[in-house]
């Protein structure tokens, strides 16, 4: 009897698909971050620091390991070769958490002072229908800046880092499929407060009773047993057949088809659901390199200013105590 031999098998291993480094319809590079955080943060703290990470998907590290003994260079050498562009640093002091906002490898440094802060969680739980379905975090989210405008220094280079830290899009050629998240960030002047949102976008056709639009979704076959035609599906009185009430300046007419509800050339209605994290920011400080450097700006003043704020102070008391003494 014939021997059988032992053959053994080979697999050849298979590549995980790498991200690309330049965005192919605009060419420009596309910006990759890290969230972590500096020093000891509380559990409330490490829970925002997980929902800024998801936030910032796909082009960032989403189980970044941290380690107590890792200085700020150890992460810039790790940033190089993977093409990170931008840092988000969380710290807490006795006062008050900061986020820190870099762009690498030279700076600047923008540090936020954050008021308010309520998890991803926290906003879920306050809704009664919350939704978050897991394809939402395939696309970077759209950018969208109020209030920026008044022509500040520290504004316009706020402006560019947060411009920046998202891919760029071009109008022309973007897939609306790919547009189901958008970050809000509006600046009061009053308060000089920045209020941080972040919303899923959906879109609902027009005209288009919920129950139908439900059951196009779903693909699941209504209960009709109650019913004595299939008009009554549609028309019966309690079941939403008529269309949800749309704000005509929260319609767009759509240039393509997008699911199985809306279709090119009709109009739809964008709906906005918030998904967290929600941020109340205050800039205060701008420096010019990576956390390090000159200071561009200080919401409390530079420490030339408060030299010169106190040499002035002291020349017109000097001059007051002359005509005194006069």
């Amino acid at each position: 009897m014939a021997r059988l031999r032992n053959r053994k098998m080979f697999v050849r291993p298979t590549a995980k698909k790498k991200q690309a480094d330049v965005d192919h319809i605009t060419g420009d590079k596309i910006p990759r971050s890290f969230v972590f955080a500096r020093g000891k943060l509380p559990g409330s703290l490490r829970q925002l620091q997980m929902n800024l990470r998801k936030l910032m998907l796909p082009f960032t590290a989403l189980k970044l390991k941290e380690k107590k003994r890792n200085s700020l260079k150890d992460f810039l050498n790790v940033a190089g070769p993977m093409g990170v562009t931008h840092f988000l640093m969380l710290s807490k002091t006795e006062t008050a958490p900061y986020l820190r906002v870099a762009r690498t490898p030279q700076g600047p440094t923008l540090t936020f002072k954050i008021h308010e802060y309520s998890l991803a969680v926290d906003i879920a739980q306050s809704q009664l229908h919350p939704r978050c379905p897991q394809d939402l975090f395939k696309n970077a989210p759209l950018i969208v800046l109020s209030g920026f405008g008044s022509g500040e220094e520290h504004l316009k280079l706020t402006t560019v880092m947060f411009q920046n830290i998202f891919p760029a899009i071009d109008v022309n050629t973007v897939k609306l499929s790919s547009c189901q998240r958008i970050v809000l960030l509006n600046y009061n002047k009053d308060t000089k407060l920045i209020d941080f949102r972040h919303y899923s976008i959906r879109l609902q056709p027009v005209g288009v009773s919920r129950r139908l639009r439900k059951f196009v979704q779903n693909h699941q076959v209504p209960d009709l047993r109650n019913l004595q035609d299939v008009s009554d599906f549609v028309s019966k009185v309690g079941y939403g057949s008529e269309s949800e009430g749309d704000d005509e300046a929260a319609t767009v007419t759509l240039a393509n088809d997008l699911g199985r509800v809306n279709k090119a050339s009709t109009k739809s209605a964008v709906k906005l659901q918030e998904i967290g994290p929600r941020m109340t920011l205050q800039l205060v400080k701008i420096e010019e390199g990576l956390c390090s450097g000159g200071v561009i700006f200080s919401e409390y003043g530079t420490a030339s200013e408060k030299r010169q704020e106190m040499n002035q102070n002291s020349g017109e008391d000097a001059e007051e105590n002359d005509e005194d003494s006069d």
